[in-house]
Protein backbone atom coordinates (compact mmCIF):
# COMPACT_ATOMS: atom_id res chain seq x y z
CA UNK A 1 0.00 0.00 0.00
CA UNK A 2 1.08 3.69 -1.30
CA UNK A 3 1.83 5.92 2.36
CA UNK A 4 -0.05 8.90 3.02
CA UNK A 5 3.04 10.72 1.83
CA UNK A 6 3.41 8.78 -1.54
CA UNK A 7 -0.44 9.23 -2.10
CA UNK A 8 0.62 13.17 -2.04
CA UNK A 9 3.34 13.02 -4.18
CA UNK A 10 1.29 11.28 -6.75
CA UNK A 11 -1.44 13.69 -6.68
CA UNK A 12 0.72 16.38 -6.76
CA UNK A 13 2.93 14.81 -9.85
CA UNK A 14 -0.61 14.41 -11.62
CA UNK A 15 -1.88 17.61 -11.18
CA UNK A 16 1.30 19.10 -12.96
CA UNK A 17 1.17 16.38 -15.92
CA UNK A 18 -2.41 15.64 -15.91
CA UNK A 19 -3.09 18.17 -19.38
CA UNK A 20 0.33 19.06 -20.63
CA UNK A 21 0.81 22.40 -22.28
CA UNK A 22 -0.14 21.68 -26.67
CA UNK A 23 -1.66 18.59 -25.91
CA UNK A 24 -4.82 18.12 -28.04
CA UNK A 25 -8.69 17.45 -26.63
CA UNK A 26 -9.52 14.07 -26.49
CA UNK A 27 -6.09 12.53 -26.84
CA UNK A 28 -4.46 10.25 -24.01
CA UNK A 29 -2.84 12.36 -21.41
CA UNK A 30 -0.89 11.48 -18.57
CA UNK A 31 -2.79 11.15 -14.99
CA UNK A 32 -0.91 9.66 -12.15
CA UNK A 33 2.58 8.43 -11.50
CA UNK A 34 2.73 4.17 -10.94
CA UNK A 35 3.95 3.94 -7.28
CA UNK A 36 3.11 0.60 -6.10
CA UNK A 37 4.27 -2.81 -6.25
CA UNK A 38 5.27 -3.91 -9.03
CA UNK A 39 2.89 -5.57 -11.08
CA UNK A 40 2.45 -8.76 -12.04
CA UNK A 41 3.96 -8.81 -15.59
CA UNK A 42 7.66 -7.18 -14.71
CA UNK A 43 7.70 -9.71 -11.34
CA UNK A 44 7.03 -12.49 -13.90
CA UNK A 45 9.86 -10.79 -16.68
CA UNK A 46 12.11 -9.69 -14.21
CA UNK A 47 14.64 -6.98 -15.92
CA UNK A 48 16.88 -6.08 -13.22
CA UNK A 49 17.81 -9.92 -13.78
CA UNK A 50 18.30 -9.94 -17.46
CA UNK A 51 20.30 -6.34 -17.23
CA UNK A 52 23.18 -8.05 -15.46
CA UNK A 53 23.86 -9.66 -18.87
CA UNK A 54 22.54 -7.05 -21.40
CA UNK A 55 20.27 -3.99 -21.57
CA UNK A 56 19.55 -4.28 -25.48
CA UNK A 57 22.12 -1.19 -26.24
CA UNK A 58 22.84 -0.88 -29.29
CA UNK A 59 19.05 -2.64 -30.85
CA UNK A 60 16.56 -0.93 -33.03
CA UNK A 61 13.02 -1.51 -32.30
CA UNK A 62 9.94 -0.57 -34.73
CA UNK A 63 7.35 0.72 -32.96
CA UNK A 64 4.26 0.60 -36.04
CA UNK A 65 1.17 1.74 -35.01
CA UNK A 66 -0.02 5.07 -34.11
CA UNK A 67 2.52 6.99 -32.60
CA UNK A 68 5.04 6.80 -29.64
CA UNK A 69 5.00 10.00 -26.97
CA UNK A 70 9.18 10.50 -26.55
CA UNK A 71 8.45 13.32 -24.77
CA UNK A 72 7.42 11.12 -21.53
CA UNK A 73 10.60 11.40 -19.19
CA UNK A 74 10.84 7.79 -18.77
CA UNK A 75 12.63 7.39 -22.32
CA UNK A 76 16.03 8.99 -22.35
CA UNK A 77 17.69 11.74 -24.20
CA UNK A 78 17.59 10.49 -28.03
CA UNK A 79 16.18 6.97 -27.10
CA UNK A 80 13.15 7.79 -29.16
CA UNK A 81 14.25 8.65 -32.78
CA UNK A 82 12.23 10.85 -34.92
CA UNK A 83 8.63 9.56 -36.20
CA UNK A 84 8.08 8.91 -40.03
CA UNK A 85 4.59 9.93 -40.27
CA UNK A 86 2.40 8.21 -43.19
CA UNK A 87 -0.56 9.38 -41.58
CA UNK A 88 -1.12 13.11 -40.24
CA UNK A 89 -1.09 13.71 -36.78
CA UNK A 90 -3.98 14.74 -34.73
CA UNK A 91 -4.17 17.88 -33.45
CA UNK A 92 -0.25 17.83 -33.67
CA UNK A 93 0.04 15.27 -30.92
CA UNK A 94 2.73 12.74 -31.35
CA UNK A 95 0.32 9.84 -29.94
CA UNK A 96 -3.26 10.94 -29.03
CA UNK A 97 -3.92 6.95 -28.89
CA UNK A 98 -1.75 6.33 -26.38
CA UNK A 99 -1.18 2.77 -27.22
CA UNK A 100 2.33 3.07 -28.71
CA UNK A 101 3.34 5.45 -25.72
CA UNK A 102 2.33 2.44 -23.49
CA UNK A 103 3.95 -0.51 -25.90
CA UNK A 104 7.07 1.70 -25.90
CA UNK A 105 7.48 1.62 -22.11
CA UNK A 106 7.04 -1.89 -22.09
CA UNK A 107 9.77 -2.40 -23.95
CA UNK A 108 12.29 0.38 -22.94
CA UNK A 109 11.16 2.92 -20.57
CA UNK A 110 13.83 3.93 -18.41
CA UNK A 111 14.38 3.66 -14.56
CA UNK A 112 12.82 6.65 -12.68
CA UNK A 113 12.98 6.86 -8.83
CA UNK A 114 9.26 8.04 -8.66
CA UNK A 115 8.19 5.04 -10.08
CA UNK A 116 8.53 1.17 -9.57
CA UNK A 117 7.68 0.80 -13.04
CA UNK A 118 10.90 -0.07 -15.65
CA UNK A 119 10.90 -1.16 -19.46
CA UNK A 120 12.28 -4.35 -20.21
CA UNK A 121 15.04 -3.29 -22.37
CA UNK A 122 15.99 0.36 -21.40
CA UNK A 123 19.47 0.46 -23.88
CA UNK A 124 17.30 0.27 -27.12
CA UNK A 125 16.23 2.74 -29.22
CA UNK A 126 12.82 3.57 -30.76
CA UNK A 127 11.45 4.22 -33.98
CA UNK A 128 8.16 5.48 -33.90
CA UNK A 129 6.49 4.29 -37.55
CA UNK A 130 2.74 6.25 -37.78
CA UNK A 131 0.40 4.04 -40.43
CA UNK A 132 -2.97 4.99 -38.05
CA UNK A 133 -4.35 7.82 -36.56
CA UNK A 134 -5.29 5.10 -33.60
CA UNK A 135 -8.81 5.22 -31.59
CA UNK A 136 -10.41 7.86 -34.08
CA UNK A 137 -9.41 6.22 -36.95
CA UNK A 138 -12.52 4.72 -38.48
CA UNK A 139 -10.16 2.56 -41.44
CA UNK A 140 -9.58 -0.89 -39.80
CA UNK A 141 -5.82 -0.02 -40.81
CA UNK A 142 -4.30 0.52 -44.54
CA UNK A 143 -2.42 -2.68 -45.04
CA UNK A 144 -0.92 -0.96 -48.11
CA UNK A 145 0.30 2.03 -45.09
CA UNK A 146 1.32 -1.08 -43.03
CA UNK A 147 3.64 -2.22 -45.95
CA UNK A 148 5.10 1.04 -46.50
CA UNK A 149 5.76 1.41 -42.62
CA UNK A 150 7.47 -1.83 -42.59
CA UNK A 151 9.48 -1.20 -45.09
CA UNK A 152 10.61 2.17 -43.39
CA UNK A 153 11.74 0.23 -40.11
CA UNK A 154 13.90 -2.40 -42.06
CA UNK A 155 15.23 1.03 -44.01
CA UNK A 156 16.08 2.44 -40.88
CA UNK A 157 17.83 -0.70 -39.47
CA UNK A 158 15.57 -1.85 -37.30
CA UNK A 159 15.88 -5.44 -35.78
CA UNK A 160 13.21 -6.03 -34.60
CA UNK A 161 9.84 -4.60 -35.70
CA UNK A 162 6.81 -4.30 -33.44
CA UNK A 163 3.37 -4.26 -35.12
CA UNK A 164 1.43 -2.57 -32.22
CA UNK A 165 -1.34 -2.07 -34.38
CA UNK A 166 -1.99 -5.15 -36.61
CA UNK A 167 -4.99 -5.04 -39.56
CA UNK A 168 -7.93 -7.01 -40.32
CA UNK A 169 -7.21 -6.72 -43.72
CA UNK A 170 -4.32 -8.37 -45.97
CA UNK A 171 -2.91 -7.44 -49.57
CA UNK A 172 -0.23 -8.48 -51.73
CA UNK A 173 1.66 -5.63 -50.85
CA UNK A 174 1.50 -6.39 -47.44
CA UNK A 175 3.11 -10.20 -47.70
CA UNK A 176 5.35 -8.67 -49.67
CA UNK A 177 6.93 -5.88 -47.17
CA UNK A 178 7.01 -8.65 -44.45
CA UNK A 179 8.96 -11.36 -47.05
CA UNK A 180 11.80 -8.67 -47.46
CA UNK A 181 11.39 -7.49 -43.85
CA UNK A 182 12.50 -11.36 -43.11
CA UNK A 183 14.98 -11.62 -45.95
CA UNK A 184 16.79 -9.11 -44.88
CA UNK A 185 16.90 -10.25 -40.81
CA UNK A 186 14.36 -8.25 -39.36
CA UNK A 187 11.96 -10.21 -36.81
CA UNK A 188 8.37 -9.49 -37.15
CA UNK A 189 6.56 -9.33 -33.55
CA UNK A 190 2.74 -8.93 -34.09
CA UNK A 191 -0.49 -9.37 -31.61
CA UNK A 192 -3.60 -11.70 -32.31
CA UNK A 193 -5.91 -9.10 -30.80
CA UNK A 194 -8.85 -10.61 -32.26
CA UNK A 195 -12.25 -10.30 -29.80
CA UNK A 196 -14.61 -12.24 -32.01
CA UNK A 197 -14.40 -15.84 -32.79
CA UNK A 198 -12.67 -16.15 -36.60
CA UNK A 199 -10.96 -12.89 -36.67
CA UNK A 200 -7.86 -13.12 -37.88
CA UNK A 201 -4.78 -10.07 -37.72
CA UNK A 202 -2.20 -9.40 -40.11
CA UNK A 203 0.73 -9.22 -40.48
CA UNK A 204 0.37 -11.81 -37.37
CA UNK A 205 -1.20 -14.44 -39.19
CA UNK A 206 1.63 -13.99 -42.25
CA UNK A 207 4.00 -17.17 -42.39
CA UNK A 208 7.68 -15.80 -40.67
CA UNK A 209 6.03 -13.33 -38.29
CA UNK A 210 6.24 -13.55 -34.46
CA UNK A 211 2.56 -14.15 -33.67
CA UNK A 212 1.92 -13.09 -29.82
CA UNK A 213 -1.22 -13.86 -27.45
CA UNK A 214 -2.11 -12.28 -24.48
CA UNK A 215 -2.50 -13.75 -20.98
CA UNK A 216 -3.80 -12.61 -17.36
CA UNK A 217 -2.23 -13.44 -14.30
CA UNK A 218 -3.87 -16.87 -13.87
CA UNK A 219 -2.92 -18.05 -17.46
CA UNK A 220 -5.74 -17.25 -19.35
CA UNK A 221 -5.78 -15.90 -22.86
CA UNK A 222 -7.07 -12.44 -23.27
CA UNK A 223 -8.15 -12.30 -26.86
CA UNK A 224 -10.56 -14.51 -28.52
CA UNK A 225 -8.22 -14.75 -31.81
CA UNK A 226 -7.16 -18.22 -32.16
CA UNK A 227 -5.06 -20.05 -34.69
CA UNK A 228 -1.80 -21.92 -35.51
CA UNK A 229 0.24 -18.77 -36.20
CA UNK A 230 0.29 -17.78 -32.96
CA UNK A 231 3.43 -19.40 -31.14
CA UNK A 232 3.98 -17.77 -28.22
CA UNK A 233 2.29 -15.09 -25.47
CA UNK A 234 2.85 -12.60 -22.61
CA UNK A 235 0.89 -10.57 -20.17
CA UNK A 236 -1.68 -8.63 -21.76
CA UNK A 237 -3.82 -7.59 -18.80
CA UNK A 238 -3.52 -5.73 -15.83
CA UNK A 239 -0.83 -3.73 -17.19
CA UNK A 240 1.79 -0.88 -16.04
CA UNK A 241 3.03 1.37 -18.70
CA UNK A 242 4.33 4.97 -19.47
CA UNK A 243 1.14 7.44 -20.62
CA UNK A 244 1.22 9.47 -23.45
CA UNK A 245 1.03 13.22 -22.88
CA UNK A 246 3.68 13.76 -19.77
CA UNK A 247 5.77 12.12 -16.85
CA UNK A 248 2.99 9.69 -15.75
CA UNK A 249 1.24 5.93 -16.39
CA UNK A 250 -1.76 4.53 -17.60
CA UNK A 251 -3.19 1.16 -15.56
CA UNK A 252 -4.81 -1.84 -15.42
CA UNK A 253 -4.43 -1.48 -19.18
CA UNK A 254 -6.00 -5.21 -20.64
CA UNK A 255 -4.64 -4.81 -24.04
CA UNK A 256 -3.72 -8.17 -26.23
CA UNK A 257 -1.40 -6.04 -28.03
CA UNK A 258 0.63 -5.25 -25.26
CA UNK A 259 1.96 -8.58 -24.87
CA UNK A 260 3.67 -8.41 -28.44
CA UNK A 261 5.56 -5.63 -26.86
CA UNK A 262 7.09 -7.62 -24.05
CA UNK A 263 7.94 -10.26 -26.66
CA UNK A 264 9.97 -7.49 -28.56
CA UNK A 265 11.43 -6.49 -25.91
CA UNK A 266 12.74 -9.80 -25.14
CA UNK A 267 13.87 -10.00 -29.25
CA UNK A 268 16.21 -7.01 -28.71
CA UNK A 269 17.24 -8.58 -25.55
CA UNK A 270 18.11 -11.56 -27.04
CA UNK A 271 19.77 -9.48 -30.47
CA UNK A 272 22.05 -7.64 -28.41
CA UNK A 273 23.35 -10.69 -25.99
CA UNK A 274 23.47 -13.50 -28.87
CA UNK A 275 24.49 -11.09 -32.06
CA UNK A 276 25.00 -14.37 -34.22
CA UNK A 277 21.16 -15.42 -33.83
CA UNK A 278 19.45 -15.41 -37.29
CA UNK A 279 15.97 -14.67 -36.59
CA UNK A 280 14.74 -17.96 -37.23
CA UNK A 281 17.01 -18.89 -33.90
CA UNK A 282 15.65 -16.24 -32.00
CA UNK A 283 12.26 -17.64 -32.95
CA UNK A 284 12.71 -21.51 -32.01
CA UNK A 285 14.81 -20.00 -28.79
CA UNK A 286 11.99 -17.62 -27.33
CA UNK A 287 9.16 -21.11 -27.97
CA UNK A 288 11.58 -23.39 -26.63
CA UNK A 289 12.19 -21.68 -23.77
CA UNK A 290 8.75 -20.36 -23.28
CA UNK A 291 6.63 -21.50 -20.08
CA UNK A 292 4.44 -24.04 -21.01
CA UNK A 293 0.95 -25.59 -19.23
CA UNK A 294 0.86 -28.57 -17.80
CA UNK A 295 1.30 -31.62 -20.41
CA UNK A 296 3.62 -28.99 -22.32
CA UNK A 297 1.28 -29.01 -25.42
CA UNK A 298 0.44 -25.84 -27.76
CA UNK A 299 -2.31 -23.77 -27.35
CA UNK A 300 -4.61 -22.42 -30.12
CA UNK A 301 -4.44 -18.95 -28.05
CA UNK A 302 -1.13 -18.98 -25.91
CA UNK A 303 1.10 -20.46 -28.83
CA UNK A 304 4.25 -22.72 -27.33
CA UNK A 305 3.33 -20.84 -23.67
CA UNK A 306 4.44 -17.75 -21.90
CA UNK A 307 7.86 -15.71 -22.78
CA UNK A 308 10.54 -15.92 -20.16
CA UNK A 309 12.83 -13.39 -21.38
CA UNK A 310 15.49 -14.49 -18.76
CA UNK A 311 15.48 -18.10 -20.19
CA UNK A 312 15.71 -17.00 -23.83
CA UNK A 313 18.70 -15.08 -23.16
CA UNK A 314 20.73 -17.29 -20.96
CA UNK A 315 20.36 -20.42 -21.42
CA UNK A 316 22.92 -22.49 -23.19
CA UNK A 317 20.98 -24.03 -25.97
CA UNK A 318 22.57 -24.37 -29.11
CA UNK A 319 21.77 -22.16 -32.14
CA UNK A 320 20.99 -24.76 -34.16
CA UNK A 321 18.09 -24.24 -37.17
CA UNK A 322 17.03 -27.97 -38.79
CA UNK A 323 17.54 -28.49 -42.61
CA UNK A 324 14.51 -27.85 -44.73
CA UNK A 325 14.32 -31.60 -45.96
CA UNK A 326 13.11 -32.07 -42.19
CA UNK A 327 9.84 -33.83 -41.71
CA UNK A 328 6.95 -32.45 -40.27
CA UNK A 329 6.20 -32.80 -36.86
CA UNK A 330 3.62 -34.59 -35.15
CA UNK A 331 4.15 -34.70 -31.51
CA UNK A 332 4.08 -32.33 -28.80
CA UNK A 333 7.37 -30.40 -27.69
CA UNK A 334 7.86 -31.86 -24.18
CA UNK A 335 8.25 -29.83 -20.60
CA UNK A 336 12.06 -29.21 -19.99
CA UNK A 337 13.54 -29.11 -16.34
CA UNK A 338 14.67 -25.84 -15.06
CA UNK A 339 18.33 -24.42 -15.68
CA UNK A 340 18.47 -22.47 -13.06
CA UNK A 341 16.08 -21.44 -10.46
CA UNK A 342 14.12 -18.65 -10.64
CA UNK A 343 14.66 -15.31 -8.78
CA UNK A 344 11.72 -16.18 -7.43
CA UNK A 345 8.22 -18.53 -6.77
CA UNK A 346 6.11 -18.93 -9.96
CA UNK A 347 2.63 -16.89 -10.12
CA UNK A 348 0.99 -19.99 -11.53
CA UNK A 349 1.21 -23.07 -13.20
CA UNK A 350 1.39 -21.90 -16.42
CA UNK A 351 3.57 -18.83 -16.14
CA UNK A 352 5.72 -20.46 -13.63
CA UNK A 353 7.35 -23.45 -15.35
CA UNK A 354 10.40 -22.86 -17.25
CA UNK A 355 11.13 -25.32 -20.32
CA UNK A 356 14.64 -25.68 -20.79
CA UNK A 357 16.42 -29.32 -20.70
CA UNK A 358 19.77 -31.24 -21.54
CA UNK A 359 21.05 -30.41 -25.27
CA UNK A 360 19.90 -33.77 -26.75
CA UNK A 361 16.31 -32.90 -25.53
CA UNK A 362 16.43 -28.86 -26.47
CA UNK A 363 18.01 -29.21 -29.59
CA UNK A 364 14.95 -32.34 -30.55
CA UNK A 365 12.05 -29.81 -29.22
CA UNK A 366 13.92 -26.61 -31.30
CA UNK A 367 13.68 -29.10 -34.10
CA UNK A 368 9.94 -29.59 -33.78
CA UNK A 369 9.22 -26.07 -33.03
CA UNK A 370 11.35 -24.24 -36.34
CA UNK A 371 10.14 -27.64 -38.20
CA UNK A 372 5.97 -26.65 -37.70
CA UNK A 373 7.19 -22.84 -38.34
CA UNK A 374 8.44 -24.25 -42.08
CA UNK A 375 5.79 -26.50 -42.60
CA UNK A 376 3.20 -23.56 -41.67
CA UNK A 377 4.68 -21.53 -44.39
CA UNK A 378 4.56 -24.83 -47.17
CA UNK A 379 0.40 -25.29 -46.33
CA UNK A 380 1.20 -27.36 -43.48
CA UNK A 381 -1.67 -27.48 -40.94
CA UNK A 382 -0.18 -28.31 -37.35
CA UNK A 383 -3.77 -29.40 -34.78
CA UNK A 384 -3.97 -27.39 -31.91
Amino acid sequence: MRTAAAVLVAVVLAMIVAVPSGHAAGCATSTQVYQDAPSWAQKLLDPSRIWLLTKGTGQTVAVVGAGVDGANPQFGAGQVLASNDLVPRPGGVADCDGRGTFAAGIIGAQPDDQTTFVGLAPGVRLLPLRYTAGAGDTNAGDPGRLAAAITQAVHAGAGTILVDVPTTVDSPALDDAVSAALAAGSVIVSPAVGAQAGAVSYPTALPGVLGVGASDENGAAVQTESGDYIDIAAPGADLVSTSAGGFGHAWPIKDPAAAAAYVAGTVALLRAYRPTATPAQIVNRLTLTASRAAGGGRDSRLGWGIVDAYAAVASQLPLTTPGPDAAPATASVPNLAPAAAPAQPPLNALVGGLALGGVGLAALAGLITVTIRRGRARGWKVSS
